[in-house]
């Protein structure tokens, strides 16, 4: 078992001004499911490449265990990788491909067998250990390559993607089946994902990434509740945070006909640093409610009204400062609106969410 400490990581690559990966600054704890999550191109697949000495680090250092490994190779770190596209060796069976790494480091056969059919049974891949990749389907190739990285028995697990190819059934399965296997064994695993869904149902704690740089890193509902800054918020949750730039006033932010209490002291430091008297406010789909229109609610033109079976979806506009702004919310499946109505929507007291105006951070 082992701790992951970045200390201000940065990655440039040749031929580009800004850093791929900017002075990054995380640790992970020992036993920990630490995700990467964010966009394309943030930097997460970089950060985790970084880790497994699969790119450069140009300013800073990373340590495994309090071990420097900023300039090991690959084979020094003690770390496997599970990649996206499975990178299994077409022409070995399933043994033999977990078994490979066990083989060049010249482990005795014995002992190779027993790890190989151990991993095989908590992966359910007994039956398929003689079968060659192109037998297997996509789900089944993937927990050969969980079991190829789980018999090296590493310090550290670094998996990048790995149920992207999976279909969506698959995936939610195989991502079950990662979270328990990874609590069982309670190997130190760094997980890299652009889905947020992932993401909160797999991590025992989050980093958030955009451009670069480490926006928030925090447990799955600290970052649902408090999201750091703008882009936290609408990133994490689907469907996403409902986030407006509205008008500031001495009790709080102006949606439409309705005023959104702040507190004093949000209110203050939304005027401050360029606020231009306008705060961001945002509310999730589950913290509204469908009520009068005498109850002071926002008037919502419904254009669609997705149907979830347990949940409905209402997507509409709403009028604000002269312009028409999406809104969606989530109501009662059994007495959803229909497409075309005007429905009343009030936020929920004290669950909505407040940001600069400028620099987009939580008030």
């Amino acid at each position: 078992m082992a701790t992951v400490r970045y200390d201000k990581a940065t990655r440039i690559y040749p031929g580009t001004s800004r850093p791929a990966v900017d002075g990054l600054e995380l640790e992970i704890g020992d036993g920990e499911f630490l995700v990467l999550v964010g966009p394309s191109g943030c930097g997460k697949s970089t950060s985790l490449r970084m880790l497994a000495g699969l790119e450069d680090v140009d300013q800073g250092a990373i340590y495994i265990q309090d071990r420097d490994v900023t300039n090991l190779p690959p084979k020094a770190r003690d770390i496997a990788m599970v990649f996206q596209n499975y990178a299994l060796y077409p022409h070995m069976t399933v043994y033999e491909n977990m078994a490979f790494a066990l083989k060049l480091r010249k482990t005795p056969k014995h002992e190779i067998d027993v790890r190989v059919k151990k991993a095989a049974a908590m992966l359910q891949l007994e039956e398929y250990l003689g079968r060659k990749p192109k037998a297997l389907s996509g789900g089944q190739r993937q927990r050969v390559a969980m079991g190829r990285a789980i018999v090296r028995e590493p310090q550290v697990f670094l998996m990048d993607e790995p149920l992207s190819n999976l279909d969506a059934k698959l995936r939610v399965q195989t991502r079950s089946q990662i979270a328990t296997l990874q609590a069982d064994l309670g190997i130190t695993t760094v997980y890299v994902t652009h889905d947020q869904v992932e993401a909160m149902t797999m991590g025992h704690r989050v980093a958030v990434m955009l451009d670069g740089v480490l926006q928030q890193v925090a447990s799955p509902r600290e970052l649902y509740d408090k999201p750091a800054n703008v882009f936290v918020a609408g990133f994490m949750g689907s469907p996403a945070m409902n986030i407006k730039k509205v008008p500031l006033t001495e009790s709080g932010a102006k949606f439409a006909d309705m005023i959104l209490p702040l507190e004093r002291s949000q209110i203050e430091a939304a005027s401050a640093d360029g606020g231009d008297k306008h705060v961001q406010v945002g509310f999730r789909p589950e913290d509204t409610d469908l009520v009068g229109a005498e109850d002071g609610g926002m008037p919502i033109h419904v254009d669609l009204v997705e149907e979830l079976g347990s949940d409905a979806y209402v997507y509409g506009t709403v009028a604000l400062e002269g312009q028409d702004e999406r809104i969606i919310v989530r109501a009662d499946p059994r007495n959803a609106p229909s497409l075309g109505d005007t429905v009343y929507v009030k936020p929920r007291a004290g669950q909505h969410h407040a940001f600069h105006a400028g620099n987009g951070r939580r008030l």
